[in-house]
């Protein structure tokens, strides 16, 4: 497993200094201040790899730019109108670009609207710690009473309603406008330039499109790329729906082992593959990860590893982000299951045998409150969770080798 760190660029508050120091073997970046539908050209690549290359000294880090998350895949994309087959055109581009660049893993999404939702960006935990949460009732409250979705209440249960009316009425002006800015942070680009009018905007533009036609949308664009990343040694990952379950509406196709294996028959070719995300994945009690990395494993190019504490049994849930050895994924047994599977690639003699994860998320602990870094993307608190992920795999590699001696 291959030791990965995500870096937003020069604006981060967490530096390739800090990514040094706690160890990390690569880095998982995006070019985010290039436009959706755009061509990431070789300089605005090359520039990247500069600054991942030294420390703030000048010294050399030793790190290359790994991952590539995301390639962003435009609403004209997902809704095949506008300007999509130009947008397809670009991607392709940039896939050349990054390949010429010497970086093969590009994680991308197929999330309409919404890349993640949250409704609290720093819940208090009882230690102290911060973490992100999804209330589902705070969605409820915000989906019929703020947005005022036409037929929203249809889409939760009448005692969600009932509980979200309750919740929306004890509200004052500020709480609500923070619960709109929570949620709008998880729209693509800045948060701050999306108003409800724009989403609600974005929303009509999938008022036609159901779950099927968003499924063909997607299999029409990986036919178009895939083969290229074929040809090109590339791998190409689908990030999972976060959360894996319905929202204002939207049609969601990547929140289950099903729906994943349906992308990957329909292009059928090792460079169309999964980004397994434990987090994502896990706010859904029917998805069982660690059977979900022997069935999905050889398509498997880039893992996420973080966990949830789902908050009931429901498929459609509350949940907040727990420690990463904590929540409701065994993520020993997950581990276990990644590592296994790392084995079988060795002895095919699979190239990509050593799979690139990050530590995904992480609480806010420490000095991090001082930092005000990206929401869920903590220095010490992902570093613990590193830490933590980095004991189970050198726990587990050691038993392996003790077994074969």
């Amino acid at each position: 497993m291959r030791q990965t760190w995500r870096w937003f660029g020069p604006k981060d508050q967490v530096s390739i200094d800090d990514m040094m120091q706690a160890g990390v073997e690569g880095v998982v970046s995006a070019l985010h201040h290039v436009p959706t539908g755009s061509v990431w050209t070789p300089d605005e690549i090359e520039k990247r790899q500069s600054l991942i290359a030294r420390m703030t000294d000048g010294a050399p880090s030793g790190l290359a730019w790994e991952v590539v998350e995301s390639l962003p895949v435009s609403e004209d994309i997902k809704k095949q109108s506008g300007d999509w087959r130009a947008h397809i055109d670009a991607w392709r581009t940039s896939l050349k670009h990054l390949h010429a660049a010497g970086i093969e893993t590009i994680c991308y999404n197929f999330m309409p609207v919404l890349d993640w939702t949250r409704t609290e960006l720093a819940h208090r935990r009882p230690n102290g710690a911060t973490c992100m949460r999804f209330d589902l009732i705070d969605f409820a409250a915000f989906d019929i009473h703020i947005l005022k979705r036409p037929g929203a209440s249809h889409d939760f249960s009448d005692a969600v309603v009932e509980d979200a009316g309750h919740r929306f009425a004890a509200m004052d002006d500020a709480t609500r406008a923070k619960l709109a800015d929570n949620i709008v942070c998880g729209l693509p680009g800045a948060a701050e330039s999306f108003t409800l009018d724009d989403i609600r905007d974005h929303l009509a533009g999938y008022a036609v499109l159901g779950e099927d036609r968003l499924r063909q949308n997607l299999i029409d664009f990986l036919s178009e790329v895939a083969p290229l990343a074929e040809e090109l040694g590339m791998r190409l990952c689908c990030h999972p729906d976060d959360p894996p379950f319905a929202l204002l509406g939207l049609p969601r196709i990547m929140s289950t082992e099903a729906d994943y294996r349906a992308i990957l028959d329909a292009v059928d070719l090792p460079s169309n593959g999964v980004t397994l995300c434990s987090g994502s994945l896990g706010a859904r009690p029917d998805n069982d990860l660690p059977k979900m990395m022997e069935a999905l494993g050889d398509r498997v190019h880039f893992l996420h590893l973080r966990n949830v504490t789902r908050e009931s049994d429901d498929i459609a849930g509350s949940f907040f982000e727990d420690e990463h050895l904590g929540g409701s994924t065994d993520m020993v047994a997950l581990i276990a299951a990644v590592v296994r599977e790392e084995r079988k690639r060795r002895q095919a003699g699979r190239r990509d045998v050593s799979i690139p994860f990050r530590p995904d998320h992480g609480q806010e602990i420490l000095d991090d409150f001082q930092r005000k870094a990206q929401p869920g993307y903590p220095a010490i608190g992902r570093l613990k969770g590193l830490a933590e992920l980095r004991g189970i795999m050198t726990a587990l590699t050691h038993e392996h080798e003790g077994l074969r001696a």
